[in-house]
């Protein structure tokens, strides 16, 4: 008898968790982002397209170390409308953070402030506050086609 893929088992259960909680909301969101933003008040993203490292780092792939990071600076996403880039710094890495500006009003984040950075089975998960609730999910490329918003005829 073989044993079931556990990232398989972590997939479905993130998917069916994301989209009980989108179901939930009155006005069904538009797109993956703003629904996942509406149902547990966490944006989004691509990991690809979320992440890019600071111009003085060594490497230049979308790895994110956990840990703690400060917000050292926040700006206007060129090329990016609605978006906001977050300049991250930890002990060993810096790198930007791309997030929808609807994110930063509604978490409240401000420079100075620490962000913590977890690894998950479907990418990384980014948390702030006392206590660490989480504010920006960004997703393997892999998991973006699951999410999906599909109309659903009865």
């Amino acid at each position: 008898m073989s044993r079931p893929d556990p990232h398989a088992c972590s997939r479905s259960i993130l998917t069916a968790l994301l989209l009980a909680a989108a179901a939930l909301q009155a006005g069904a969101a538009s797109s993956t982002s703003s629904a996942v933003s509406d149902g547990v008040s966490a944006s989004v993203g691509s990991l690809s397209t979320s992440v890019e490292r600071s111009s003085n780092s060594s490497s230049r792939d979308d790895k994110v170390a956990d840990g703690e990071y400060t917000v050292i600076e926040m700006a206007e996403a060129a090329g990016r409308p609605g978006q906001v880039r977050l300049t991250l710094q930890g002990a060993e890495q810096t790198f930007f953070l791309y997030v929808p500006q609807e994110t930063l009003r509604q978490g409240g984040l401000s420079t100075g402030q620490v962000v913590a950075a977890r690894q998950r089975a479907f990418g990384v998960e980014f948390a702030a506050g006392k206590p660490r609730r989480a504010f920006f999910l960004a997703l393997h490329d892999g998991w973006l086609p699951e999410l999906q918003t599909r109309a659903v005829t009865l």
